[in-house]
Formats: structure tokens, sequence, C-alpha cells
């Protein structure tokens, strides 16, 4: 068991690199500083699980695959749609086998079972997790623009486009047509 936990203390450290490691897709828009691909993580995890429960599906596995839906970028890095073009990326399902290497096996094969779920892109929780993914980096274009990058606005086009679920696609609607304040103002009882 000492050796199972050494190679789940080795991916801890591993996925803790996720929060220095960049979005890189940003940089094409002009944001100097984009966000950590642990932060886009943890959105994506939280609006899968808000899609999910509205979508009839189960809201923890839909959070669950969303979690973990990056890890491999600790070995990949964050590879743009430009990036791709030219240098495809490391198979997900691959990548987790070699990750999850030496760890219990029970915790091994319950991750190479989400992340092989979510790219099969069949089950509702895995719909629900990807389309978090694309709302999250709409969400992210939203509040970049508003900081005056405006050539994010491509990627908020792009993402919405790509929604699936009914209560994606609405929720996007609601997101366009809210400031990124309007939180703040509504918290504070102000009128949005």
């Amino acid at each position: 068991m000492a050796d199972d936990l050494a190679a789940v203390g080795r991916f801890l450290y591993e996925a803790g690199t996720l929060k220095s490691a960049r979005r890189t897709g940003w940089w094409m828009a002009g944001v100097n500083d984009p966000e950590s691909v642990a932060e886009h993580s943890w959105r994506t995890s939280l609006i899968a699980s808000i899609i999910a429960k509205l979508e009839g599906a189960d809201p923890a596995q839909a959070a669950f695959l969303a979690v973990w839906h990056d890890t491999q970028e600790t070995r990949t890095g964050d590879v743009n749609h430009l990036g791709k073009k030219y240098a495809p990326t490391g198979d997900p399902q691959d990548v987790t086998a070699d990750q999850t290497a030496g760890m219990p096996e029970v915790l091994a094969s319950a991750v190479r079972d989400l992340v092989a779920e979510y790219e099969a892109k069949e089950s509702p929780e895995a719909i629900c997790a990807r389309d978090a993914d694309k709302l999250e980096c709409m969400l992210q274009g939203i509040e970049y623009k508003a900081q005056g990058y405006e050539n994010a606005q491509r990627w908020i086009d792009n993402s919405r486009g790509r929604l699936v679920t009914e209560t994606g696609k609405r929720l996007a609607d609601e997101l366009l047509g809210q400031g990124t304040l309007d939180w703040l103002r509504t918290a504070l009882g102000e009128n949005p």
C-alpha cells in the first residue's frame, strides 16, 4: 500500500502544476496573464454540476468528470486549437494510464474510467461536463472582453455555438445578457 500511495502522492504534486499552467489560447486574444488550467477546471466542475442538475443527469458525476477533464495537461501542456493543427496532443486516455500507473487499482481504474467516459461523449454526465467546458470558456471570454480584450469575442462566439444541452444554451444566453458585476449589484440590493 505504501508504494501505491507514493504514486498518488507524486500525482498530487503533478496536479499542482496545473495551478501555474496557463490556458494558451487566450494569448492569441491578447490576454497577457490568462487563467490557469486549474482555475478553468474548478469553474468547469461547478458549471457541470449545475447543468447536470437542471438536465436531469447526476450532478456529482458530471462535476467529477469535469474535475479530471484536463489533468492530462500536466504532461501535454495546454495546446490550443491552432497548435493542435501542427502538433496533436497525446491521447487523454493514454496519458491518464501513465499518470495513474502504480496507484491503488481501485483508484487508477476509477480515474481511467472517468477519462474514458468524458472522452466518449455519450453519457448524459459527459455531455453536461463537455458543455460546462465550453460554457466556462465563453464566460471567461466575457470577463476578458469586459477587461478590454476585444479579441475575446471569437472565443465567446465559438464556445456559444458549440453548446448542445438546452440548459447550457439558455445559461449562455443569460450570461450574455448580464454584466460581469450584476451579481454584486444584486447582492448589494441595487438594481442591475
